[in-house]
Protein backbone atom coordinates (compact mmCIF):
# COMPACT_ATOMS: atom_id res chain seq x y z
CA UNK A 1 0.00 0.00 0.00
CA UNK A 2 2.76 2.92 0.99
CA UNK A 3 4.48 1.79 -2.37
CA UNK A 4 1.03 2.10 -4.32
CA UNK A 5 0.84 5.83 -2.55
CA UNK A 6 4.39 6.40 -3.27
CA UNK A 7 4.31 5.66 -6.83
CA UNK A 8 1.19 7.99 -6.91
CA UNK A 9 2.44 10.96 -5.17
CA UNK A 10 5.63 10.55 -7.47
CA UNK A 11 3.73 10.67 -10.55
CA UNK A 12 1.19 13.83 -9.37
CA UNK A 13 3.58 16.13 -7.81
CA UNK A 14 7.67 15.27 -9.09
CA UNK A 15 7.95 18.45 -10.96
CA UNK A 16 6.51 20.46 -7.89
CA UNK A 17 8.92 18.78 -5.74
CA UNK A 18 11.67 19.25 -8.04
CA UNK A 19 11.10 23.06 -8.65
CA UNK A 20 11.05 23.26 -5.07
CA UNK A 21 14.41 21.60 -3.80
CA UNK A 22 15.69 23.67 -6.99
CA UNK A 23 14.61 26.63 -5.41
CA UNK A 24 15.41 25.79 -1.61
CA UNK A 25 19.21 24.72 -2.69
CA UNK A 26 19.44 28.53 -4.70
CA UNK A 27 18.07 30.83 -2.24
CA UNK A 28 21.18 29.20 0.24
CA UNK A 29 23.66 30.74 -2.38
CA UNK A 30 22.78 32.97 -5.33
CA UNK A 31 24.15 31.75 -8.92
CA UNK A 32 27.18 32.72 -10.10
CA UNK A 33 28.05 34.77 -13.45
CA UNK A 34 29.53 31.52 -14.79
CA UNK A 35 26.53 29.24 -13.68
CA UNK A 36 24.27 31.89 -15.55
CA UNK A 37 26.16 31.57 -18.73
CA UNK A 38 26.21 28.04 -18.58
CA UNK A 39 22.12 27.46 -18.26
CA UNK A 40 22.41 30.07 -21.40
CA UNK A 41 24.80 27.92 -22.64
CA UNK A 42 22.53 24.35 -22.13
CA UNK A 43 19.22 26.66 -23.74
CA UNK A 44 20.35 27.85 -26.55
CA UNK A 45 23.71 25.89 -27.60
CA UNK A 46 26.98 27.46 -28.23
CA UNK A 47 28.69 28.72 -31.10
CA UNK A 48 32.30 28.72 -30.83
CA UNK A 49 33.89 32.13 -30.45
CA UNK A 50 30.67 33.89 -30.70
CA UNK A 51 28.29 35.41 -27.51
CA UNK A 52 26.71 33.56 -25.25
CA UNK A 53 23.71 35.94 -25.65
CA UNK A 54 22.56 39.00 -27.92
CA UNK A 55 24.44 36.31 -30.56
CA UNK A 56 22.60 37.98 -33.52
CA UNK A 57 23.97 42.06 -34.30
CA UNK A 58 25.17 43.96 -36.69
CA UNK A 59 27.75 47.01 -36.13
CA UNK A 60 27.75 50.39 -36.23
CA UNK A 61 29.68 53.73 -36.23
CA UNK A 62 28.91 57.32 -35.26
CA UNK A 63 29.36 60.46 -32.90
CA UNK A 64 27.47 61.35 -30.15
CA UNK A 65 27.47 65.37 -29.11
CA UNK A 66 25.84 65.62 -25.69
CA UNK A 67 24.24 68.93 -24.17
CA UNK A 68 24.64 71.51 -21.87
CA UNK A 69 21.58 70.95 -20.34
CA UNK A 70 23.62 67.76 -19.15
CA UNK A 71 26.57 69.55 -17.86
CA UNK A 72 24.57 70.85 -14.99
CA UNK A 73 23.73 66.98 -13.80
CA UNK A 74 27.00 65.36 -15.04
CA UNK A 75 30.49 66.49 -15.20
CA UNK A 76 31.07 63.42 -17.45
CA UNK A 77 33.21 63.93 -20.83
CA UNK A 78 30.06 62.74 -22.35
CA UNK A 79 28.14 66.20 -22.30
CA UNK A 80 31.46 68.82 -23.13
CA UNK A 81 29.57 69.55 -26.47
CA UNK A 82 32.59 67.86 -28.56
CA UNK A 83 31.98 65.45 -31.33
CA UNK A 84 33.07 61.79 -29.49
CA UNK A 85 33.39 59.22 -31.71
CA UNK A 86 31.26 55.95 -31.07
CA UNK A 87 31.48 52.22 -32.09
CA UNK A 88 27.79 50.23 -31.20
CA UNK A 89 26.33 47.01 -32.01
CA UNK A 90 22.66 46.57 -32.09
CA UNK A 91 21.23 42.87 -31.59
CA UNK A 92 18.97 40.26 -30.73
CA UNK A 93 18.01 38.67 -27.14
CA UNK A 94 19.33 35.25 -26.95
CA UNK A 95 21.81 32.90 -27.97
CA UNK A 96 20.08 31.38 -31.05
CA UNK A 97 22.51 32.08 -34.32
CA UNK A 98 19.29 31.42 -36.16
CA UNK A 99 16.43 33.47 -34.22
CA UNK A 100 14.05 35.20 -37.04
CA UNK A 101 14.53 39.40 -36.54
CA UNK A 102 10.95 39.34 -35.93
CA UNK A 103 11.14 37.51 -32.86
CA UNK A 104 8.85 38.60 -30.00
CA UNK A 105 12.23 39.40 -27.76
CA UNK A 106 13.95 42.66 -26.48
CA UNK A 107 16.55 44.45 -29.39
CA UNK A 108 19.77 45.57 -27.42
CA UNK A 109 21.75 48.47 -28.36
CA UNK A 110 25.33 49.08 -26.97
CA UNK A 111 27.64 51.96 -27.17
CA UNK A 112 31.35 52.82 -26.40
CA UNK A 113 32.37 56.33 -26.54
CA UNK A 114 36.27 57.38 -27.42
CA UNK A 115 36.66 60.08 -24.63
CA UNK A 116 39.48 62.06 -24.28
CA UNK A 117 42.63 60.92 -22.77
CA UNK A 118 42.49 57.37 -24.10
CA UNK A 119 39.30 56.03 -22.16
CA UNK A 120 36.00 55.25 -22.86
CA UNK A 121 32.54 54.75 -21.74
CA UNK A 122 29.70 52.35 -22.26
CA UNK A 123 26.36 52.67 -22.56
CA UNK A 124 24.24 49.49 -22.64
CA UNK A 125 20.44 49.48 -23.43
CA UNK A 126 17.30 47.58 -24.29
CA UNK A 127 14.61 48.77 -26.47
CA UNK A 128 12.20 47.70 -23.13
CA UNK A 129 11.46 50.13 -20.58
CA UNK A 130 11.96 47.37 -17.88
CA UNK A 131 14.11 44.18 -17.93
CA UNK A 132 13.33 40.62 -17.00
CA UNK A 133 14.22 40.05 -13.42
CA UNK A 134 15.08 42.05 -10.32
CA UNK A 135 18.34 39.58 -9.29
CA UNK A 136 20.42 37.53 -10.91
CA UNK A 137 18.45 34.54 -9.36
CA UNK A 138 15.24 35.26 -11.30
CA UNK A 139 16.73 35.67 -14.36
CA UNK A 140 18.68 32.23 -13.92
CA UNK A 141 15.70 30.37 -13.08
CA UNK A 142 13.57 31.77 -16.33
CA UNK A 143 16.55 30.38 -18.10
CA UNK A 144 15.97 26.99 -16.71
CA UNK A 145 12.38 27.05 -16.86
CA UNK A 146 12.96 27.25 -20.79
CA UNK A 147 14.73 24.56 -21.20
CA UNK A 148 13.59 22.14 -23.81
CA UNK A 149 12.31 19.03 -22.80
CA UNK A 150 14.42 15.96 -24.15
CA UNK A 151 11.13 14.48 -24.75
CA UNK A 152 9.71 16.97 -26.91
CA UNK A 153 12.54 19.10 -27.72
CA UNK A 154 10.40 21.78 -26.19
CA UNK A 155 10.08 24.13 -23.33
CA UNK A 156 7.90 22.68 -20.35
CA UNK A 157 4.85 24.40 -20.10
CA UNK A 158 4.21 23.50 -16.50
CA UNK A 159 7.99 24.57 -15.63
CA UNK A 160 7.19 27.76 -17.39
CA UNK A 161 3.99 28.81 -15.53
CA UNK A 162 5.73 27.52 -11.72
CA UNK A 163 7.83 30.18 -12.75
CA UNK A 164 5.91 32.90 -13.81
CA UNK A 165 3.52 32.06 -10.33
CA UNK A 166 6.89 32.33 -8.17
CA UNK A 167 8.50 35.23 -9.77
CA UNK A 168 6.23 38.00 -10.35
CA UNK A 169 9.40 40.54 -11.08
CA UNK A 170 9.09 38.78 -14.43
CA UNK A 171 5.71 40.32 -15.17
CA UNK A 172 5.95 44.04 -15.89
CA UNK A 173 8.36 42.90 -19.00
CA UNK A 174 6.12 40.31 -19.86
CA UNK A 175 2.79 42.24 -20.07
CA UNK A 176 4.84 45.47 -22.22
CA UNK A 177 6.43 42.79 -24.47
CA UNK A 178 2.55 41.02 -24.53
CA UNK A 179 1.47 44.34 -25.92
CA UNK A 180 3.87 45.48 -28.13
CA UNK A 181 5.64 44.08 -30.82
CA UNK A 182 9.60 44.32 -32.36
CA UNK A 183 10.41 47.45 -33.77
CA UNK A 184 10.22 47.40 -37.70
CA UNK A 185 13.76 48.76 -37.34
CA UNK A 186 16.30 49.42 -35.56
CA UNK A 187 16.08 53.13 -36.87
CA UNK A 188 12.70 53.25 -35.75
CA UNK A 189 13.43 51.79 -32.26
CA UNK A 190 13.39 53.19 -28.78
CA UNK A 191 16.14 52.10 -26.00
CA UNK A 192 16.34 52.22 -22.33
CA UNK A 193 19.12 52.35 -19.96
CA UNK A 194 16.69 49.67 -17.60
CA UNK A 195 18.50 50.73 -14.80
CA UNK A 196 18.80 53.67 -12.49
CA UNK A 197 22.46 55.49 -12.40
CA UNK A 198 24.23 58.26 -10.98
CA UNK A 199 24.85 61.36 -12.06
CA UNK A 200 27.85 63.76 -10.40
CA UNK A 201 28.41 67.12 -11.32
CA UNK A 202 31.53 69.50 -10.59
CA UNK A 203 29.78 70.06 -7.21
CA UNK A 204 29.91 66.59 -6.30
CA UNK A 205 25.85 66.78 -6.19
CA UNK A 206 24.37 63.32 -7.11
CA UNK A 207 21.31 62.91 -9.32
CA UNK A 208 19.25 59.61 -9.52
CA UNK A 209 18.73 59.50 -13.50
CA UNK A 210 17.03 56.92 -16.20
CA UNK A 211 17.63 57.54 -19.92
CA UNK A 212 15.81 56.55 -23.13
CA UNK A 213 17.69 57.12 -26.60
CA UNK A 214 14.40 58.42 -29.14
CA UNK A 215 14.59 57.82 -32.97
CA UNK A 216 14.89 61.43 -34.93
CA UNK A 217 12.36 59.15 -37.10
CA UNK A 218 9.77 58.06 -34.46
CA UNK A 219 8.93 54.66 -33.06
CA UNK A 220 7.64 51.94 -35.91
CA UNK A 221 6.41 48.47 -34.84
CA UNK A 222 5.80 45.51 -37.19
CA UNK A 223 2.24 44.53 -37.46
CA UNK A 224 1.15 40.94 -37.00
CA UNK A 225 0.81 40.56 -40.32
CA UNK A 226 4.66 41.67 -41.37
CA UNK A 227 5.76 39.47 -37.89
CA UNK A 228 4.65 36.52 -40.05
CA UNK A 229 6.24 37.47 -43.62
CA UNK A 230 9.58 39.38 -42.86
CA UNK A 231 12.72 37.76 -43.77
CA UNK A 232 15.00 36.21 -41.12
CA UNK A 233 17.53 39.05 -41.54
CA UNK A 234 15.56 42.47 -42.28
CA UNK A 235 16.72 44.10 -39.80
CA UNK A 236 20.63 44.39 -40.53
CA UNK A 237 19.71 44.98 -44.29
CA UNK A 238 17.08 47.83 -43.71
CA UNK A 239 19.59 49.23 -41.34
CA UNK A 240 22.55 48.95 -43.95
CA UNK A 241 20.49 50.48 -46.48
CA UNK A 242 19.19 53.62 -44.31
CA UNK A 243 22.61 54.31 -43.27
CA UNK A 244 24.10 54.35 -46.92
CA UNK A 245 21.71 57.00 -47.56
CA UNK A 246 22.46 59.45 -44.71
CA UNK A 247 22.91 59.68 -40.85
CA UNK A 248 20.47 58.11 -38.28
CA UNK A 249 19.79 59.96 -35.26
CA UNK A 250 18.40 59.61 -31.46
CA UNK A 251 18.18 61.81 -29.16
CA UNK A 252 19.10 60.87 -25.70
CA UNK A 253 16.42 61.79 -23.32
CA UNK A 254 17.25 61.79 -19.66
CA UNK A 255 14.49 61.33 -16.64
CA UNK A 256 15.37 63.27 -13.22
CA UNK A 257 14.90 61.00 -10.50
CA UNK A 258 13.02 62.48 -7.12
CA UNK A 259 14.00 61.13 -3.58
CA UNK A 260 12.45 57.97 -3.15
CA UNK A 261 12.62 56.61 -6.57
CA UNK A 262 13.43 52.90 -7.36
CA UNK A 263 16.65 52.84 -7.90
CA UNK A 264 18.16 48.81 -7.38
CA UNK A 265 14.95 46.89 -9.52
CA UNK A 266 14.46 47.51 -12.81
CA UNK A 267 11.40 45.95 -13.25
CA UNK A 268 10.22 48.73 -11.49
CA UNK A 269 8.36 52.07 -13.72
CA UNK A 270 9.21 55.42 -12.40
CA UNK A 271 6.39 58.02 -12.60
CA UNK A 272 5.90 58.89 -15.73
CA UNK A 273 5.87 62.62 -14.47
CA UNK A 274 9.25 63.09 -14.35
CA UNK A 275 11.03 65.79 -15.30
CA UNK A 276 13.38 65.37 -18.90
CA UNK A 277 16.25 66.40 -20.27
CA UNK A 278 17.60 66.46 -23.45
CA UNK A 279 21.28 64.98 -22.72
CA UNK A 280 22.44 64.90 -26.40
CA UNK A 281 22.39 63.96 -30.07
CA UNK A 282 23.38 59.56 -31.01
CA UNK A 283 24.15 60.28 -34.94
CA UNK A 284 25.23 56.95 -36.76
CA UNK A 285 27.02 57.39 -39.97
CA UNK A 286 27.28 53.32 -41.05
CA UNK A 287 25.95 49.93 -40.47
CA UNK A 288 28.20 46.82 -41.07
CA UNK A 289 28.02 43.20 -40.94
CA UNK A 290 29.70 42.20 -37.62
CA UNK A 291 32.06 39.57 -38.66
CA UNK A 292 35.45 41.03 -38.46
CA UNK A 293 33.78 44.88 -37.92
CA UNK A 294 35.43 46.64 -35.03
CA UNK A 295 32.43 46.23 -32.72
CA UNK A 296 32.52 42.08 -32.74
CA UNK A 297 35.45 41.59 -30.24
CA UNK A 298 34.28 44.58 -28.12
CA UNK A 299 33.14 43.56 -24.45
CA UNK A 300 30.37 46.22 -23.67
CA UNK A 301 30.52 46.16 -20.03
CA UNK A 302 27.97 48.46 -18.58
CA UNK A 303 30.64 49.70 -15.64
CA UNK A 304 32.94 51.24 -17.76
CA UNK A 305 32.04 54.50 -16.97
CA UNK A 306 33.54 58.06 -17.00
CA UNK A 307 33.45 60.18 -14.17
CA UNK A 308 30.73 62.28 -13.70
CA UNK A 309 28.49 59.01 -14.49
CA UNK A 310 28.13 55.84 -11.49
CA UNK A 311 26.28 52.38 -11.06
CA UNK A 312 23.54 52.31 -7.96
CA UNK A 313 23.78 48.91 -5.80
CA UNK A 314 21.20 47.44 -8.63
CA UNK A 315 22.19 43.67 -8.32
CA UNK A 316 21.49 43.11 -11.64
CA UNK A 317 23.80 45.44 -13.04
CA UNK A 318 26.52 44.41 -11.36
CA UNK A 319 25.81 40.85 -12.25
CA UNK A 320 25.64 41.93 -15.68
CA UNK A 321 29.54 43.12 -15.55
CA UNK A 322 30.37 39.59 -13.88
CA UNK A 323 28.67 37.69 -16.77
CA UNK A 324 29.63 39.63 -19.48
CA UNK A 325 33.52 39.24 -18.55
CA UNK A 326 32.50 35.23 -18.40
CA UNK A 327 31.00 35.45 -21.77
CA UNK A 328 33.71 37.63 -22.85
CA UNK A 329 36.51 35.42 -21.66
CA UNK A 330 34.95 32.37 -23.53
CA UNK A 331 34.19 33.38 -27.03
CA UNK A 332 37.69 35.44 -27.29
CA UNK A 333 39.33 32.11 -26.66
CA UNK A 334 37.85 31.01 -29.30
CA UNK A 335 35.45 28.57 -27.11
Amino acid sequence: MYKISLKRFSTLSALTVSLLCISQAQAQQAPTADQVVGALEKLSGVTPGERRNHIIGICVKGTFVGSKQAQAYSRSALFSGANIPVVGRFSLAGGNPKAPDSAKSPRGLALQFALPGNSIHHITMLNVPVFSAATPQTFYDAAMSNMPDPATGKPDPEKQKAFRETHPDAKPLGEFMAKNNPPASYANSDFFSIHTFKFINQKNETTLVKWQFVPEDGVKRLTDAEMASAPARFLDEDLMAKASKGPIRWKMMVTIGEPGDEQTNPTVYWPAERKKIEAGVLTLTSATLQKGADCEKINFDPLVMSDGVSPTADPVLNFRSAAYASSFGKRISGQ
